[in-house]
């Protein structure tokens, strides 16, 4: 046997590396706005917290106080989010209708946008 020739060896190539690319992610941090909610006269706590769970999905006990705070104060925060989506709504408040409990309201409740500061 040490007369044949010895038979090479296969020799795999070593296996090529992907490069890889470093790549960052880049988060965009978008303007916040509130839909604030503005009180009156016209629409009922059961109403408010109805349209508050119907909009928002808030629950009965959360939607009581912001019918307590709105009643107080005149104003309250019902939700922060991105300027489309705050002005989307603010415009489902505005069309949510009047408050059948109450024969004199005639129409929705009332809210603004406004930025949240930081």
């Amino acid at each position: 046997m040490a007369d044949q020739p010895a038979t090479p060896m296969p020799v795999e190539a070593p296996p090529k590396e992907k490069e890889k690319k470093d790549q960052e992610t880049v988060t965009i941090q978008l303007p916040q706005y509130h839909v604030i909610l503005l009180d009156d006269d016209e629409h009922s706590y059961e109403y408010v917290i109805e349209m508050l769970g119907d909009i928002f999905g808030h629950s009965q006990s959360k939607a009581y106080e912001m019918a307590c705070e709105v009643d107080a104060s005149g104003r309250v925060i019902v939700d922060t989010t991105n300027k489309e989506r705050a002005e989307l709504r603010k415009k489902q408040i505005h069309s949510y209708g009047p408050d059948w409990r109450i024969p004199r309201c005639k129409g929705s409740m009332s809210a603004i946008v406004e930025p949240a500061e930081d």
